[in-house]
Parts: structure tokens; C-alpha cells; sequence
């Protein structure tokens, strides 16, 4: 590595260390502070499949109503799209990757993986790299994400491999996966959100 690439990496590695620690902008909002309509939302998640108010729905919190609002399609998103668990997760990957979404990234590279991801194909996801060796209908889903987030829109060839692997169904559950997954990407970034406890940032800044 020569000296102007071990300056870049090295800043950039400072550059998410400082992201990492810098002050978490709305903490949680401790139970005796939260209004009836906070209260009513927090219950509503709690009873949900997700058990507990974690992650970006800490920030939401703020707008509980949006919060109620937006988790009650995450459950969907995330528990029920018609694309599969795996295909769901590899998305949430590829989605909080370019927005450098450590929180995300963190609590969903595992989930990936216990989904039947392979290895290599999130280590590539990790490292900004293309991943090789994608099945058909990972290639299918990566090349729509990657397509819309720098084009803003999909080719007529995207799209047409998308229908024929997911059907038009599917397309919408992509497309609503990847924007569900950016606004709580946004939320995160906004608020500074911070791992959680015992976990360590693993991307470096997304290259654009």
C-alpha cells in the first residue's frame, strides 16, 4: 500500500471512529418522560415480532405517530416479503452498505448469514466490492438496488429480470425494502444512533 492510500484509509478509518462515538443526538427517551402517545406507540412495537424499542425507532420516537406508522410496514418488509428472508436481508445489506449504516449493517449482516448468504457475498457487500459468484436471482436483486440508488430509476433490461425472478409483486416489495431501509438509514445518520452496546464499526465510508 503506498503512502497516499495508507493516508486515505487512514483518515477515512478515523473519519467513521469519530461517526462511531460522536454524541448520540436523541438517546432513548426514559419511560417517565415519554407522553401518552410515545407510550402508546412503544407498546405497539413491543407487542410486535420485534419485542423491544431498539435501533431507529429509538430517534422515531419523536413522532410516534410516524413511528407506528413506519414500523407497522418494516413488519411486513422484513417478516413477510414475498422476495424471502434471505433475499429481504441481502437487500437490507446492500441498502444500508451505501448509506455506511453501521447500526443496520450490524444488526443484519448475522440475520444474512443465518439466512443462507454466503460468506463471500457479504464480506464483498462489507468491502464495497461487487460480489462474485451471486446466484441469479441475488444478481437480479443487486443490480436493481445498485441501478435505482445511482440512477434513480431502473433500465428496462433491470427491470425486465426483476419481474421474470420476482414477479411484479416482488418488484414493489424490493423497491419498498430499499426505500424503507434508506429512511431508516436517514433516521440513524440524522440522529447518530450508536452500536450497540460491545460492537465495533466495520465500513470504512462507501465509495462513490
Amino acid at each position: 500500500m503506498n503512502l497516499v492510500k495508507w493516508i486515505f484509509f487512514a483518515f477515512t478509518a478515523v473519519s467513521m471512529i469519530g461517526l462511531a462515538i460522536a454524541q448520540d443526538r436523541m438517546p432513548p427517551i426514559p419511560a417517565d418522560k415519554m407522553t401518552d402517545a410515545q407510550k402508546k406507540a412503544a407498546a405497539s412495537i413491543t407487542a410486535g415480532p420485534r419485542g423491544r424499542v431498539n435501533g431507529p425507532f429509538i430517534p422515531l420516537m419523536r413522532s410516534p405517530e410516524l413511528m407506528d406508522r413506519l414500523q407497522k410496514v418494516g413488519e411486513y418488509i422484513r417478516f413477510d416479503n414475498s422476495l424471502g428472508h434471505k433475499l429481504t436481508e441481502f437487500t437490507i445489506l446492500i441498502t444500508s452498505r451505501r448509506w455506511t449504516q453501521e447500526t443496520e449493517w450490524n444488526a443484519h449482516s448475522d440475520l444474512a448469514l443465518k439466512a443462507g448468504l454466503e460468506p463471500e457475498i457479504v464480506a464483498a457487500l462489507r468491502d464495497g466490492r461487487r460480489p462474485a459468484g451471486m446466484s441469479p436471482d441475488e444478481e437480479a436483486i443487486y443490480n436493481f438496488c445498485v441501478e435505482l440508488d445511482q440512477n434513480r430509476s431502473v433500465s428496462d433490461a433491470t427491470y425486465a429480470v426483476a419481474v421474470k425472478n420476482f414477479g411484479e409483486q416482488g418488484v414493489i416489495d424490493l423497491t419498498g425494502t430499499i426505500g424503507y431501509y434508506t429512511t431508516l438509514a436517514m433516521v440513524l445518520n440524522v440522529a447518530r444512533t450508536p452500536l450497540q452496546a460491545g460492537a465495533s464499526p466495520s465500513l470504512t465510508r462507501f465509495p462513490h
